[in-house]
């Protein structure tokens, strides 16, 4: 990547915001979110938060059908068999990547994947506008995923804020320790490292060790992305970090109920 050529997550919020712009929202979406939030709440939710906090390791298993650094990660990718398998491998929740230029992501794979499990599911976007809130709360999603780094000034609180008025749990990612004090700063209660840098690509497990062992108590803190086996996990779980959101390394697997039993072990 040259110096002149912008990282990829300006890439892609850009792309976000142009498709934001270019489809309106419909017409009452706001009143039918907020309407299937109070539903939800009724019902009971499915807390990624509680998933999170139960004992041993923990892992969002993630389905991604492909990423922009890696290309296509699994073929044939089928969310539900996947989320199915990530079930019974012992995961605590099921991340599902619905942006669909670099990642081919689907939104409806949320309410298909939801409808197959009883784990907590989390919608994994680049969520920039409210909009985006009201339209994860009617795909099913019981949680969202908020980057620090998507959202200056006061729009990451605000959209963390909007999230909680609608029953949505949020992932709030950092990628550095700017990130994270500003979301150190906000009631976030799940605190996402992101150890892959996205300018650059580059993956330091521990930098984003070192980060997420600032996450306070009363907080969660998941170590994200460049987990490529147990022996990372064991090495982060011996310095006192047990939840991780994983992906790739699933992905790639021949056999990803068994490489999911494989991490969750490293208790």
């Amino acid at each position: 990547m040259s110096a002149l050529e912008p990282d990829i997550l300006v890439r892609i919020t850009d792309a976000v915001r142009d498709r934001l712009a270019a489809e309106p929202a419909p017409a009452g979406l706001e009143a039918r979110a907020r309407e299937a939030a109070g539903v939800r709440r009724r019902e009971g939710r499915r807390s990624l938060l509680a998933a999170l906090e139960a004992p041993g390791v923990r892992v969002i298993a993630e389905c991604k059908r492909r990423s922009p650094s890696k290309g296509w990660l699994r073929q044939p990718f089928e969310p539900v068999d996947l989320a199915r398998a990530y079930e019974t491998g012992g995961a605590a929740a099921v991340s599902v990547v619905t942006e669909p230029q670099f990642f081919a992501g689907r939104p409806e794979w949320v309410a298909a994947v939801r409808s197959a499990v009883a784990l907590p599911v989390m919608q994994k976007d680049f969520l920039l506008a409210p909009r985006q809130l009201f339209e994860a709360v009617l795909l099913g999603a019981d949680a969202v995923l908020l980057i620090a780094r998507a959202l200056p000034g006061p729009h990451l609180g605000e959209m963390l804020g909007l999230a909680a008025e609608l029953g949505l749990e949020a992932l709030v990612e950092a990628h550095d320790a700017r990130d994270l004090d500003r979301v150190l700063a906000l009631p976030a209660r799940i605190v996402g490292v992101n150890a892959r840098d996205l300018g650059s690509f580059r993956v330091d497990l521990e930098a984003a060790a070192g980060l997420a062992r600032r996450v306070p108590p009363g907080s969660v803190a998941v170590v994200e992305s460049g987990i490529a086996g147990a022996g990372d996990v064991r090495r982060l779980a011996a310095a006192g970090l047990r939840r991780f959101l994983v992906g790739e390394h699933l992905l790639r697997s021949t056999d990803p109920h068994a490489a999911l039993e494989e991490l969750v072990a490293c208790a």
